[in-house]
């Protein structure tokens, strides 16, 4: 018996994938130092700003999570109320000129542009986003905007994770993978949460229940690698200090957390409504988008000093600014002690508010933060309030805090797993497990129609990273039935027809396969618009009747016949249509599906996977995806046709008609611009004539073709053309008018068969 050992490289190479965990050892841990530094160079940044502009400038002393360290301590100044008023407005400002100067992506809440990058743009993220996005967020909470960290940093990760498979020169499908770890990595780090931060990559691009799993690996290596960077600065605790001892201990307790569920996800939809109706209304503004930042933040620092100067309370109403985080943590030092519930409540309320001017305006910031304060403070309400219904049942209202956080958040972004794990490992609370968990399922459940991330798809299916993987799903279950037009005339020709018949029964229709049927209306075959044109270059052949000119062998399918099927049966007879009949043993037919119809048929399903249905209504975005986009107009042109020029003679007409065998002529001038076409059909009637042979010429007989396609049109604008005037043969010009050419149905569906084969391998 023979045996292996272990220290064999075959035996190894076979049985370990060393090469691969290297290589995402090697990306992750790149991404994740890169990641780590820049979250310790966001919060030392942003750590320099607050003191100065908070503490040094306005005189106020914003409370901290307890488990941050200040790292600069700057004296503090007198309150100053009007710089209360002015500070966010100039920090808004600079951040506004930064981001709309430099990199426009950088502005709103950064985590939605990775998403979208993910998603639209290949994963790629421009290498100038994450420091523009830096500084501007440094800038906008800094100075008193109110916005989370989460944002800044996600970009920050992602970008440079973008930015290293693109150097690497690493396929698309990596590189979103690259980004998405570099986004977990930066959210693992600055929240003191790596295992919520690889979770929260994966969970946070789809809006269903539905996980990237591919990138939860790299993300958790990422992650880790972000989080030891952070920590060795900045500690290793959590970043709240809770120290209640909070846990569920009665199964009575899960009636005030379902209600507390159904409130988050209410509250919620508040949110999202205020925020993008207030970022509508910035967007409506007409003036230079470089203010409008300055606007928003003008807006916050009124708002705060309004409530500062209502409440004669410099303490805890500086939280409805900047982070907002320290109200959290003094409610779980004191629980309402020295806020009350009605301060609590306002501070919910106006944080709205306030993260709505601050980043609906374009400010530079994340919505994590905020959406925690927001639900903590609401958390922290219910929770005391029903401590008066229910005494017997909840015995430490300050629960409500943790479990409103993950809720409220988990309502918001459609991301219950990331978010229950967060919040714990904010507070290092999991004992909590349990209620945050069925708070955050209720409130996911009630509010996953709307979301606070709107570059979020529903699943994998809707993901343009995932197109390709679902090509042949869509051609093997979209039925004939669902692609072609009922209302299409089409033409059936009795099998005793005369030929001279046939002829004037065609002469006015762009139907390129002919059934043919007997009395009975039964299907005998066919004959397509090639077999006509061969009967016009030999007018005295022996072809009498229809009949004489069918056969038999012509592309059939039922309508509930696949997509894949026609496409098959069309492939194979060099034709695109086929006839549709039942399946009645009479085989009667019921229509014509062609080409244009499979194509439509695919971009449309494909579209109602990516869009809604109020744009695709709207037409707000077009329908050119995937398979369809990636065609190459200019490879589809035929470019050496025989053309006419206006003054050729019918002789010479006749002479390229027959030389070419083609069913239309482009004329065109000396210099190249077109003047018309001439279509087989429109001289049959006279081709055959030689009186006017040298009498009749080409500006005579040419028509203007239907439409014209020019050669930066997309292609689903060709294919709309072609639509539209129901052409088989369209003209191609350039940007001045010159003609380049003719594009045809027949070739656009050729490259579309190959190209859908391809990506479905």
């Amino acid at each position: 018996m023979k045996v292996r050992h272990l220290h064999q490289p075959r035996y190894l190479k076979q049985h370990f994938d060393f090469r691969l965990a290297g290589r995402w050892l090697t990306f992750g841990t790149l991404i994740g130092i890169v990641s780590g530094l820049g979250a310790i160079l966001f919060q030392m940044l942003l750590s320099l700003v607050r003191q100065l502009s908070f503490g040094k400038l306005m005189g106020l002393t914003p409370l901290a999570p307890g488990g941050e360290t200040e790292l600069f301590h700057i004296g503090g100044g007198t309150f100053t109320p009007y710089l209360v008023i002015a500070l966010p407005a100039v920090g808004g400002l600079l951040a506004g000129w930064l981001v709309y100067t430099y990199a426009p992506e950088a502005e709103g809440h950064g985590t939605d542009e990775v998403i979208k990058a993910y998603h639209k743009k290949r994963g790629i993220i421009s290498s100038k986003v994450p420091i523009i996005k830096l500084v501007a967020s440094v800038l906008t909470i800094g100075s008193g905007g109110s916005g989370g960290r989460e944002g800044p940093i996600a970009q920050i990760g992602a970008g440079f994770g973008s930015y290293l498979a693109r150097k690497l020169g690493l396929n698309t499908r990596t590189r979103r993978w690259m980004l998405a770890a570099g986004m977990g990595a930066g959210i693992g780090s600055i929240f003191h949460a790596p295992l919520a931060g690889a979770l929260f990559s994966a969970e946070v691009l789809y809006s269903d229940p539905d996980i990237e799993a591919e990138v939860l690996l790299p993300a958790s290596v990422s992650s880790i690698i972000a989080y030891t960077v952070y920590s060795l600065v900045f500690g290793w605790h959590n970043m709240f200090i809770e120290s209640n001892a909070l846990s569920f201990s009665s199964p009575a307790e899960l009636l005030p957390y379902l209600i507390l569920g159904i409130a988050m996800a209410l509250l919620a939809h508040l949110y999202i409504r205020v925020f993008y109706g207030v970022n509508d209304v910035f967007k409506k503004l007409k003036f230079n988008p470089v203010f409008k930042p300055a606007l928003g933040g003008l807006l916050t620092g009124l708002t705060g000093f309004g409530l500062i100067m209502l409440f004669n309370d410099t303490t805890y109403m500086v939280d409805v600014m900047g982070g907002g985080y320290g109200i959290l943590q003094e409610v779980f030092n004191n629980g309402i002690s020295h806020t009350g519930l009605w301060l609590l409540a306002v501070i919910g309320f106006v944080k709205i508010l306030t993260t709505s001017f601050s980043i609906g305006s374009g400010g530079s910031a994340g919505v994590f933060g905020p959406s925690m304060v927001i639900g903590g403070t609401f958390g922290t309400t219910i929770g005391f309030g029903l401590q008066k219904i229910m005494p017997g049942i909840i015995t430490n209202p300050v629960s409500f805090t943790i479990v409103g956080m993950a809720g409220f958040f988990a309502a918001a972004a459609n991301t219950p797993l990331s978010t229950i794990l967060m919040v714990s490992e904010l507070t290092g609370n999991y004992r909590l497990l349990l209620p945050t968990m069925w708070v955050c399922t209720i409130a996911y459940f009630i509010a996953r129609k709307w979301t606070i991330y709107r570059s979020q798809v529903p699943n994998r299916n809707h993901s343009q990273a995932h197109f390709g993987r679902f090509s042949p799903q869509i051609i093997n279950n979209t039925t004939v039935a669902e692609a072609y037009k009922r209302s299409r005339k089409f033409l059936i020709v009795k099998e005793d027809m005369p030929i001279a018949e046939v002829l004037t029964l065609i002469d006015n229709t762009h139907q390129r396969v002919f059934p043919v049927v007997n009395e009975e209306g039964h299907l005998l075959g066919g004959f397509n618009i090639d077999d006509i044109t061969h009967v016009l270059h030999e007018p005295n052949s022996e072809i009498a009747t229809a009949h004489d000119l069918m056969y038999t062998q012509i592309p059939t399918v039922f309508a509930t016949d696949t997509l894949d099927k026609a496409l098959q049966l069309m492939n194979d007879s060099f034709m695109d249509e086929a006839v549709i009949i039942d399946n009645s043993p009479a085989h009667r037919v019921l229509g014509i599906i062609t080409s244009s119809d499979i194509v439509f048929a695919y971009n449309r399903k494909l579209s109602e996977l990516y869009y809604s249905e109020q744009e695709l209504e709207t037409s707000q975005q077009p329908a050119d995806r995937s398979v369809l986009q990636k065609l190459d107009l200019l490879r589809l042109v035929e470019q050496d046709l025989i053309t006419l020029h206006p003054d050729d003679t019918l002789g010479a007409i006749v002479e390229a008609v027959i030389k070419s065998k083609r069913n239309i002529f482009p004329v065109v001038d000396e210099h190249q611009k077109l003047q018309g076409i001439i279509l087989l059909n429109d001289i049959r009637s006279i081709m055959f004539d030689r009186s006017k042979y040298d009498l009749v010429t080409a500006k005579e007989l040419m028509t203007a073709p239907p439409a014209y396609v020019y050669e930066n049109d997309t292609m689903q604008q060709v294919i709309d053309k072609f639509e539209q005037t129901g052409a088989w043969n369209l003209p191609v010009l350039d940007k001045d008018g010159r003609y380049m050419g003719l594009v045809s149905q027949s070739t656009i569906f050729a490259h579309f068969r190959k190209a859908l084969i391809r990506q479905s391998v």
